[in-house]
């Protein structure tokens, strides 16, 4: 038996861990012919199995696979959907003013919809298997609002975007389904764009949508997604301004997207980064509805492996408290700890430091 969900949890965690160095040895070794898929996977099954004990031992209630079966937290779920496709563009990312990523992304290459053969749907299965019922099995996918980052939609294939926008719809109505029948009730969207709408250093109004718009039509496809999902599974959305190698992409507050976005998108939390100065202050959590979607507040950075002050966040839990009430208010690191397979610049010891410290804060806060 699964353990009622409740989920955000007091003390949660976004999703991905640190890359064991023998897992992305094994990773290296399938690529170039050493060893088969077969072995792969039982290197990725042990490597899980670990990372479950874990994070049931540090004493969080959730529990995630770390990501280890992808190189990063968005194409490895996008390029298996129907009409859309890997490919290595000629530049990557940029982030912080000078790191470029590594260079690989998704485009759209036919009508899009969900393929019932996508290899998550078994990874989940197997993954929920080697939790057991010890804890809730968390799966993060990329928020389907991924899809409408620049360049990624084919003007030819989809000359209108919101026959774009009904077809992304359509093929996150039909994940959900395929999730669920497979046994998830823990379910995150992760939306780097979402966030991107609410940053003034993104010129959105200089192409063919205003940011209005595209902020409108955000909140229509994640409450299209959600139209009909299971009274009994839980979906949150994690917003994030990039997370790669403890470096960032963006800054802004809130504010651009709080009177809509949080106001109004129908899940059931909010994961959202607080963990510095680049996300503002608390005051766009007024739009959050009381007894509505709970905040996890992400004050714990995954940057770093330093163990943040604890009156200091203490404090800072009180003050968000004046904007949403403290029994709506969680706790959870700001991000991932290796949203890509490269990682952030910490240990293993310092990430299991930093989530038991984050369920010890939790207990004490809350109780």
């Amino acid at each position: 038996m699964t353990k009622t969900i409740t989920a955000p949890f007091k003390a949660d965690h976004v999703g991905s861990l640190l890359r064991p160095d023998n897992l992305l040895q094994a990773r290296k070794d399938f690529q170039n012919g050493s060893i088969s898929a077969a072995q792969l996977r039982e290197v990725e099954n042990k490597e899980i199995a670990h990372i479950v004990d874990k994070q049931i031992e540090v004493g969080l209630e959730l529990v995630t696979d770390g990501e280890f079966r992808r190189r990063f937290w968005h194409t490895d779920f996008l390029e298996h959907l129907n009409g859309i496709e890997g490919y290595v563009p000629e530049v990557g990312y940029i982030f912080n003013g000078e790191e470029e990523t590594e260079r690989y992304n998704v485009r759209n290459n036919g009508k899009v919809s969900f393929n019932p053969d996508h290899p998550f749907i078994q990874d989940f299965k197997e993954f929920n298997e080697i939790v057991g019922g010890r804890a809730v099995a968390k799966q993060t996918i990329p928020s389907p609002n991924q899809l409408f980052n620049e360049g990624i939609r084919d003007a030819s294939i989809y000359p209108d975007i919101e026959d774009y926008a009904k077809d992304v719809i359509q093929a996150y109505r039909d994940a959900i389904k395929a999730f669920y029948d497979a046994g998830v009730r823990y379910l995150q969207f992760d939306d780097v764009y979402i966030a991107g709408l609410s940053s003034p250093d993104i010129p959105f109004n200089d192409g063919e949508f205003s940011r209005e718009f595209l902020i409108d039509l955000a909140l229509r496809v994640v409450n299209g997604v959600l139209e009909d999902k299971p009274s009994d599974l839980v979906v949150t959305t994690h917003l994030c301004r990039g997370n790669y190698r403890s470096n960032w992409a963006f800054e802004g507050s809130y504010d651009l997207i709080a009177p809509t976005l949080f106001a109004k998108e129908k899940v059931n939390g909010f994961f959202l980064e607080y963990d510095d100065e680049r996300s503002g202050g608390f005051k766009p959590l007024n739009h959050i509805p009381n007894g509505g979607a709970n905040v996890v507040l992400g004050l714990i950075t995954s940057k770093t492996g330093e163990l943040e002050d604890k009156e200091v966040i203490k404090a800072r839990v009180e003050e968000a408290s004046q904007y949403v009430p403290l029994d709506q208010l969680c706790l959870s690191p700001q991000c991932g700890f290796a949203s890509t397979h490269h990682g952030n610049k910490l240990t293993e010891e310092d990430q299991w430091n930093k989530l038991k410290y984050i369920v010890d804060l939790a207990n004490e806060i809350w109780g």
